[in-house]
Formats: structure tokens, C-alpha cells, sequence
């Protein structure tokens, strides 16, 4: 590995330094206090919009400038609505429990000792993402309820809007009196991100947030702990006794409800003895709504019988996140082709089955190996919004410590308070 800018290694330590002292602040904050910063900054994006949005637009046009992809642009747009759920999020987080202190497990000994596990905060989170810049207000809501303080990385394509969003927020920290160093932006090139990622001993966790080529440079290169979040090549499989009516809709919002998110689905499998009646309905349905099609021999065939536009899908098409209106389609013998097919090309992420089979969809849920199994529900719902999180931090497709959606105690780990009364070891 090339040697890091030494420059930017000091960057990043002086960054950090002030996290870690931001971070022992934040530790110690009462619950009140924690939400009534939350609300504040809430408070202060809502009425920071109008600059806030401007910021994007440059965002915006230096993207489509470059030839970003529609979907990426989708991804890094914030417009009045989205920046106002954006901020209603925070205020959500607000209502959430507080996880720190939380007494996992406990109990006390024969001879006397009382021990419990409690959750604490991590101390200094780093966050790697691209275009998404509601991450850059998550992360931030999410680790200041959990105690933490946050150092962001967000992709060069959103760089105007992450500095308006976190100059809201600092300048909003401070107007409670509290430090603006519990969030902090990181800029700067390449060699800024290699330094976050080997800032082991001032960064107490990474969380990258992305395509496959940052998630896999992140993981490999990290020497900061990393908690791996994953792409989404997400299936539905439509079984031999699915209701149809179900299939149609839980299919089509799977993948045109919002195409550039990890939870939307890319490939669909059927299920031959429902496919002749499924179908041409749902092949139809996917096709107006823009959706194009890549299918096997049988599901193509199906295509031509309703009249509608597809193309033969590769090899490579069964494993793509398409991240847009793009999508494999599939006829299966049985639920075990259905269950290899996963296997073979599935990311960890969602899966969903379609099913009134009690048995089907048992097998589907013990067998699948993914963060989130869906039965006669939309791919859509891995969210941690959806789960009652408030918001979340990432969806994490690795098995240690987080799976899943990661929200507040994710973002925490435990101490062991021991309590005795002059108790020695024999």
C-alpha cells in the first residue's frame, strides 16, 4: 500500500483528537438533553432549507454534468420534502429510548458480587458513504442519541450539501451549548479517507455506507474495526401457492417503489405451475412502469405471449444490484431452485417470498441466509424507519456484533460493572 499524505494523517488525528473529546462530553449527557439537541437541530435544518437545497442543486448540476447516473442522482437529490422528513427523523430519534445505560444482563454471584453488562457508547464513529446526503443527518442524529460523537465522510458528488448540512448542525450543537465537534466533516482526497480508515486507537468504529467497490476497499484496507454494510441483490420468489393478487403489487413496489435503494429488488423468481397466470400480469405491470426487463427462456416466453419488451438475461445479470428500473426474471421448478438460485446470488441483504404455504414459508425463512426474510411483504420494508427505528445508520449483511438495520444500540457496546463489598479471589 502507497504511503499515506502526511498531511492529511494529521488532518484526520486532529479531527479525531477533537471528536474524543467531544465524544466524552456527549457520553455524559442526560436523555433530556440529548433530545432537546435533537429537536434543535431539527429546528435549525427546517429553517436552513431554502440554502440547504440551493447547496444541493449545485450538488445536482455538477452531477448531470459529469453524466451521474439517474439513479445516483435520485439517491443525492434533497428537495423540500425530502430535507423536511430529513429533519423530522432527527425528531424521531428524539422519542426513541436511550440504549446507553441499558442493563443488557445481570445478576449476582454466590459470593456476593454484582455484576451487570450495560450498554455505553462506542466514543468516535467514522462514517464512508456517497451520494446520500440524509446519511450525513442520520449519522449524525444517530450517533448524538447514542453518545457518540461523528466524523463524516461523504462522496465528492454531494460535497456542497454535506457542508451546508453539517454547518447547520454544528452551529446548532453550539447554540446549546453543547461541543460542535460531535460532528465533524471530513474533506479532502483519497488519501484523507486511507487516513480515516487506519486512524486506529482515535476511531473507534468505521461504518461504510455504499456501492460494493467502497464497502470491499473499506473492509479490506480498514485497521479500524468495520462494521459491514452490504449490497442488496434482493429477490422475490412467487411460490406454487402464492395469491396472486398479493404477488402482483408486493412485486412491483419491491422494485419500482424506490429502484436506487439497496432494499429494492432485482431479480424475481416464479414459481412454473403459477407462472402462465402470473406472468403475463405482472411482467405487463413491471413493463409500464418502466421497468426493463432481463429474463430466462421460460419468463421470456411469458413476455412474448402478453406483448411485452424483455431481453434475454446473462450470467451476469442474476448477481447485478441494478440500483434502477432494471430487473432479472426467472422461472423455478420447485422452492429448492428458488432457495439455490438465492443462495448462489443473493448479497445477505432481503429476501421475500410469496406464499399461503405455512411449510413454504417456514423452509424459506430457516433456509435463507439474509439479514431480513420477507413473507408476503415488500422488499422494501429493510428500513430502519419501517422497523420502528426512527432512522438508521446502515444495513449491516455481516453476522458479528449487527444484521440488519442498525440504529441506536448498534451504535453502542458494553461495560461490565462489577459491584462488590471487599470480596477477594481465593
Amino acid at each position: 500500500m502507497a504511503e499515506i499524505d502526511p498531511a492529511a494523517v494529521a488532518h484526520v488525528a486532529e479531527l479525531a483528537d477533537a471528536a474524543r473529546v467531544a465524544a466524552r462530553r456527549v457520553a455524559l449527557l442526560s436523555r433530556a438533553e440529548k433530545d432537546s439537541a435533537l429537536r434543535a437541530l431539527a429546528d435549525a435544518l427546517d429553517a436552513a432549507t431554502a440554502g440547504v437545497v440551493a447547496a444541493n442543486a449545485v450538488d445536482l448540476e455538477r452531477g448531470r454534468d459529469g453524466g451521474m447516473a439517474q439513479g445516483l442522482l435520485d439517491r443525492l437529490a434533497l428537495d423540500e420534502q425530502r430535507l423536511a422528513g430529513v429533519a423530522q427523523a432527527l425528531r424521531d430519534i428524539a422519542a426513541l429510548s436511550d440504549p446507553v445505560g441499558e442493563v443488557v444482563r445481570g445478576s449476582t454471584l454466590a459470593n456476593g458480587l454484582q455484576i451487570r453488562q450495560v450498554r455505553v457508547p462506542m466514543g468516535v464513529v467514522g462514517m464512508i458513504y456517497e451520494a446520500r446526503p440524509n446519511v450525513t443527518v442520520d449519522a449524525a442524529g444517530l450517533g448524538l442519541k447514542s453518545g457518540n460523537a461523528v466524523i463524516l465522510r461523504g462522496g465528492s458528488a454531494a460535497a456542497s450539501t454535506n457542508r451546508a448540512l453539517v454547518d447547520v448542525m454544528r452551529t446548532a450543537l453550539e447554540g446549546q451549548g453543547l461541543p460542535a465537534d460531535a460532528v465533524s466533516l471530513l474533506e479532502g482526497g483519497h488519501d484523507a479517507v486511507r487516513a480515516l480508515m487506519t486512524a486506529r486507537g482515535k476511531v473507534d468504529l468505521l461504518i461504510p455506507r455504499g456501492g460494493a467497490s467502497l464497502i470491499q476497499t473499506v473492509v479490506t484496507e480498514s485497521t479500524v474495526p468495520v462494521i459491514e454494510t452490504g449490497v442488496g441483490n434482493c429477490h422475490v420468489y412467487v411460490d406454487a401457492r402464492a395469491d396472486l393478487a398479493k404477488a402482483v403489487p408486493i412485486a412491483v413496489n419491491s422494485k419500482t417503489h424506490r429502484p436506487s435503494v439497496c432494499n429494492a429488488a432485482e431479480s424475481l423468481l416464479v414459481h412454473e405451475a403459477v407462472a402462465a397466470d402470473l406472468l403475463p400480469k405482472l411482467l405487463a405491470e413491471l413493463r409500464s412502469a418502466g421497468v426493463r426487463l432481463h429474463t430466462d427462456e421460460r419468463a421470456g416466453a411469458a413476455a412474448e405471449t402478453a406483448g411485452v419488451a424483455h431481453e434475454p438475461a446473462t450470467e451476469e445479470d442474476w448477481g447485478t444490484e441494478y440500483l434502477a428500473l432494471e430487473m432479472s426474471v426467472r422461472v423455478v421448478d420447485d422452492l429448492d431452485e428458488a432457495l439455490d438460485h438465492i443462495r448462489r446470488y443473493g448479497s445477505g441483504h432481503t429476501e421475500a417470498i410469496v406464499t399461503e404455504d405455512r411449510a413454504a414459508a417456514r423452509r424459506f425463512t430457516s433456509e435463507v441466509d439474509a439479514a431480513a426474510v420477507m413473507v408476503n411483504a415488500s422488499t422494501r420494508f429493510t428500513d430502519g424507519g419501517e422497523f420502528g427505528f426512527g432512522a438508521e445508520i446502515g444495513i449491516s449483511t455481516q453476522k458479528l456484533h449487527a444484521r440488519g438495520p442498525m440504529a441506536l444500540p448498534e451504535l453502542t457496546t458494553t461495560k461490565w460493572v462489577v459491584e462488590g463489598d471487599g470480596q477477594v479471589r481465593a
